[in-house]
């Protein structure tokens, strides 16, 4: 007999030494962030779906930014991430990371660090809300930014101030001068995350 969980396929040798294998697995299971490629937290999360493992991509409900639309979308609430139940077994996390767009879990030298079940349960209720919720990280003056969307994208900068409903102003040094460049907030990601 063949048994499959996250994606692993075990085969029945002996009697009852695969399904031990499968029941001490299933033990010890925590949710962990996952870095995805940027824009692939979709593709992330249905290659995972088909290989029956456990994940959460929040969205959030936010207004279209085409000029020629006025309607309401769903989109990732934490861009780049999404969330991952796993017990950390060698072979689960492999079957993980190999999912086309994942680039790593996010965590310290020591590995993963897992997320409480009442941080997930609660984003849970808040997405599946219907009142707006805001998200995001504040940039410091001084961080390195990029950005990823719009008619500057490609260009790598320093933030330097926030300009008013979403706008924000970045900073480019050359030749011992400087260009400023005011942005939409959501057209830029910091560069460390991108690198990480």
């Amino acid at each position: 007999m063949v048994w499959g969980i996250w994606g692993a396929t075990f085969s029945e040798t002996t009697t009852g030494e695969s399904k031990k294998m499968i029941t001490s697995a299933n033990q010890n299971t925590n949710w962990y962030v996952l870095h995805t490629k940027s824009r692939f937290e979709n593709v992330v999360n249905d290659g995972l779906i088909k290989k029956s493992i456990e994940v959460f991509l929040p969205k959030i409900l936010v207004r279209s930014k085409r000029r020629d639309r006025k309607v309401m979308i769903r989109i990732p609430a934490f861009p780049g991430y999404l969330f991952v139940k796993s017990n950390l077994d060698p072979r689960h996390q492999i079957e993980i990371v190999k999912t086309i767009g994942v680039v790593r879990f996010v965590g310290t030298k020591d590995g993963p660090i897992p997320v409480p079940d009442e941080t997930i349960d609660s984003l849970k209720i808040m997405v599946n809300s219907e009142h707006p919720v805001a998200t995001g990280n504040r940039l410091v003056k001084g961080d390195k930014v990029i950005v990823v969307n719009g008619p500057f994208t490609g260009v790598i900068g320093t933030f330097l101030t926030y300009r008013g409903k979403g706008r924000v102003v970045i900073n480019v040094e050359a030749l011992g001068q400087t260009a400023s460049v005011d942005v939409d907030e959501s057209d830029i990601e910091a560069v460390q995350k991108i690198l990480t």
